[in-house]
Formats: structure tokens, C-alpha cells, sequence
């Protein structure tokens, strides 16, 4: 359990495949007991990335506030970490006026992000690695590339399809 759970916060979590209608539950819940909902799905965050992302209708914004929906350029880089700062900053404002933050999303990663908090000691992206990697793709093709990952990660290897890059 995360210390802002432990703290007695309001957080009430929705999660779920997508298309069952979280959205809608979380709008009618708010609608009801108060509170604000913040977007938890990985593609939301995204200006202009509508098609294929069930982000809240025009009709949901009027009824309910929204965090997180819309707020990141998708030319910009931008990370599960950057997503988990800019949650807690929504949650914490929300709580700070005492309704409830409702989570709502069904990426399990950005939902965890948000309500729990991730160790994210992880390295950061690597542009000049990247670039050099990708070169080698184009050079020298997919499949071998694909060989390489496979001599120094296997189970990775067997995950990621060769076109993957």
C-alpha cells in the first residue's frame, strides 16, 4: 500500500479493459459525490492523439474536471516518470481542496504510477545510442540488428518482434 493511501487520502481508483465505460462512471460518480478525475491512460495525455484513444467527450469535460488529458506535445519526448510527476502534482492540487481524486485509466503502469509511485532508478534514454543503433538497422536490415538482441537478451529477443525498433 503507498504512504498517500496510508495517509487516509481520497483516491478512488477505476480500472479496466478499454471501451467498458470507465469514463462514464467516473464522470457520474463525481457527478454525485464531488471530486476531479485524473487521466490515467497512456495515450490521453497526448494534443491531437483522439482516434483510438476514448478520451473524454466534450459532453464528459463539461460534466466533470479532467487532469492529465491533453497536456503533452506528441513530437515531445515523454516518459511513465514525467507522467507520475505531473500525477501527484493533479492529485495533491486535488486534495488540497479536499474532493476526492478519482484515477480512472486502464494502463496499469501510469495507473500505478499515479496512486502508488514507481522507482524509476532506471537509466534515461540514450539518443546517441539510438541513432547509431538505427543506422546499423538501416545499413545492415532488421533481422540483424534483432540477431544481435538476441545473443545479449533472449527472452527480450523472443518478445519483440524484429520490425520493433
Amino acid at each position: 500500500m503507498s504512504e498517500r493511501a496510508d495517509s487516509g487520502a481520497r483516491i478512488i481508483v477505476i480500472v479496466g479493459p478499454t471501451a467498458v465505460g470507465k469514463t462514464d462512471v467516473a464522470v457520474e460518480l463525481v457527478s454525485d459525490i464531488g471530486g476531479e478525475i485524473i487521466s490515467a491512460d497512456s495515450m490521453a495525455v497526448y494534443v491531437g492523439m483522439d482516434i483510438g484513444t476514448a478520451k473524454p467527450t466534450a459532453s464528459q469535460r463539461r460534466r466533470a474536471r479532467f487532469h492529465l488529458v491533453d497536456v503533452v506535445d506528441p513530437a515531445k519526448p515523454f516518459s511513465v516518470g514525467e507522467y507520475q510527476r505531473l500525477a501527484s502534482e493533479a492529485i495533491e492540487d486535488v486534495l488540497e481542496r479536499n474532493p476526492p481524486a478519482v484515477v480512472v485509466g486502464g494502463s496499469g503502469l501510469y495507473v500505478r504510477a499515479a496512486v502508488d509511485g514507481l522507482d524509476l532508478a532506471i537509466p534515461g534514454r540514450n539518443d546517441e545510442l539510438r541513432a547509431k543503433l538505427a543506422e546499423e538497422a538501416r545499413r545492415l536490415g532488421n533481422a540483424r540488428l534483432h540477431e544481435r538482441l538476441r545473443q545479449v537478451d533472449p527472452v527480450s529477443a523472443e518478445r519483440i518482434h524484429p520490425n520493433n525498433l
